[in-house]
């Protein structure tokens, strides 16, 4: 957003020494400026991307609803490789990097599978199986549990993780329903991002554009206010960066910010991003100052030399 100063502060800031004055000039970068990089980056051809998340430095990952591959960028050079190999029948829709175990957690959709591979290597370290289960699409890492959305069976699909982290057992999965103010619609798209925000999880439901706040316990949901006129329709990934909460939004090709209220209880729009760049995003990674949206193009037929691309939109 744009910054205005009146006359008052301006004086103020003349009345400060000139080093002072450079040193703050050193340190304060415009929210506007754009991160250095190109703005788009292609992805290989064929690839049937949905997830996307932020890696170490500058990178990201991108899975391929193809054959569940994994793909590694740098956004500074737009240069990027397989870090896992597909595997015919496995799908990645979410993904995830948990950074202090050097893991990619990697949602399988129909597939009801949740891979966790080194994110160094791209070894699969395990592999967990729900049943049943309707179409595992998003997840977050928590300190203490994966939380994966079910976008058709009102529930959360759960892996505990052991102390510091360790990978439990495959069998060791278990389900979290969903209860409270949200509620599904038989046939269609529901749950679908999440993220974990001030010891809860916020879900977005795409069918009827709510935001929820998720009792990670009870699984108790809260719905969290808007604002007249406000929702999150057809809301597909999340991202979190601080307070400010991304909503992607798929077939409207634009990524709604939200300001987080207190407890949760509500947000605030402050800003819609668009760009001529965006065919169906579904997912966004902040990286070092730029958002990085994922084209799905839902709309395109997926052949070998069917072209797709990451975009950065332009913040304000």
């Amino acid at each position: 957003m744009d910054r205005h100063r009146r006359p008052s502060a301006v004086l103020a800031v003349l009345a400060v020494p000139l080093a002072a004055v450079l040193l703050l000039a050193a340190l304060v970068i415009p929210v506007s400026a754009a991160p250095p990089g190109p703005s788009r980056i292609d992805l290989p051809n064929g690839w049937a991307p949905e997830g996307i998340t932020t890696g170490p430095g500058t990178t990201v990952f991108v899975g391929s609803l193809v054959d569940g591959a994994v793909w590694k960028a740098d956004v500074r050079t737009g240069r990027g490789s397989i870090l896992v190999a597909g595997v015919a029948g496995n799908v990645a829709v979410g993904t995830f990097f948990e950074r202090d175990a050097d893991r990619l957690w990697v949602v399988g959709g129909p597939t009801g599978q949740v891979r966790a591979y080194d994110a160094s290597s791209g070894a699969l370290l395990q592999t967990y199986t729900f049943s049943p289960a309707g179409f595992l699409n998003d997840l977050v890492v928590t300190d203490d549990a994966v939380y994966v959305t079910d976008s058709n069976i009102q529930q959360l699909d759960v892996i505990p993780l052991g102390p510091d982290g360790a990978l439990p057992a495959p069998g060791a999965v278990t389900t979290l329903p969903l209860s409270g103010d949200i509620h599904f619609v038989a046939g269609q798209f529901n749950a679908n991002g999440i993220v974990a925000a001030r010891g809860w999880l916020i879900v977005v439901q795409s069918v009827t554009g709510q935001l929820f706040r998720v009792d990670r316990a009870t699984g108790v949901a809260t719905e969290i206010a808007l604002g007249a006129g406000v929702d999150a329709s057809f809301g597909d990934g999340l991202e979190l960066h601080g307070g400010t909460l991304y909503v992607v939004q798929n077939q409207l090709n634009r990524v709604e910010v939200f300001k987080l209220g207190p407890g949760l209880a509500s947000a605030s729009l402050r800003t819609v991003l668009t760009s001529s760049g965006l065919d169906i995003p579904t997912t966004a990674a902040f990286v070092r100052g730029g958002l990085y949206a994922v084209n799905a193009r839902f709309a395109t037929p997926v052949t070998p030399d069917t072209e797709y691309w990451i975009t950065r939109l332009p913040r304000r």
